[in-house]
């Protein structure tokens, strides 16, 4: 079952459309807000939502925490360890496998943007989510904590996700191409005298040759340098209107 999203005291509308964006790039939908500082719906949410309007447009409003997770078995609080509370500490990934396997509702709980969530809040879960993060730089923003728990609960999950298209790459070029390729840069050197001197024109149309069918060229390529090439060879005043 999806784990719901719970966001403590968010402070800026654009972070809660930003981590509904998060959440549904993952496929997770229910939302749940613990008195949003500056009330809901809020119009910042939406742009910032960039499209997952139905995260939005089903998200919940709380007045406590203990609320917006009455109806769950298992509370995970996205935290650094908190002084005084003992709890079992796991990755997002330990946390995504957790949710996965287990009976009933799972909610992950993410604090306010500035301060993270209060030991009362971590107070009311089972488990505490920690991130492994730089030491020297530890500061992740709300979706960037949103999307990490998210990405590691959809592969455990039977959620369809798909690659970003990818363009096909077109075929590499006939060698017949290549050799009318190789003959126009050698037709546009010889007056200039590139292979000058003739003891070692041979080795240098030998080398000039091995640059230009390294690269595996496709016929669009091809096409694209003999048309360089044909605009490089006229004179400036042919160009003139």
């Amino acid at each position: 079952m999806p784990p719901v999203i719970v966001l403590v005291r968010p402070q800026l509308g654009e972070n809660i459309g930003k981590a509904a964006r998060a959440m549904l790039n993952f496929g997770l939908t229910e939302m749940r807000l613990v008195t949003p500082r500056d009330g809901w719906p809020n119009p910042a949410a939406g742009p910032a939502a960039a499209g997952a309007d139905i995260v939005l447009e089903r998200a919940t409003v709380h007045a406590s925490l203990a609320e917006a997770v009455a109806d769950c078995e298992h509370v995970h609080a996205t935290t650094v360890r908190k002084r005084g509370v003992t709890k079992p500490v796991l990755t997002p990934e330990q946390a995504a496998h957790a949710i996965h396997n287990a009976q009933g509702r799972s909610a992950i709980v993410f604090g306010p943007e500035r301060s993270g969530l209060e030991t009362e809040d971590v107070a009311l879960a089972r488990t505490i989510i920690t991130v492994p993060i730089n030491p020297e730089f530890g500061s992740l923003n709300l979706a960037q904590a949103v999307i990490l728990c998210a990405y590691e609960w959809s592969k455990h999950a039977a959620v369809e996700l798909a690659q970003p298209s990818i363009e096909p790459l077109l075929p590499p070029a006939p060698q017949a191409e290549l050799e009318g390729l190789i003959g126009h840069f050698e037709t546009l050197l010889e007056p200039r005298d590139y292979f000058f001197p003739h003891s070692r024109a041979v080795a240098t149309r030998l080398t000039l040759r091995n640059i230009l069918t390294k690269p595996g060229w496709n016929h669009l390529e091809v096409r694209t340098m003999r048309g360089v090439l044909s605009a490089l060879a006229r004179r400036p005043e042919d160009s003139r209107d």
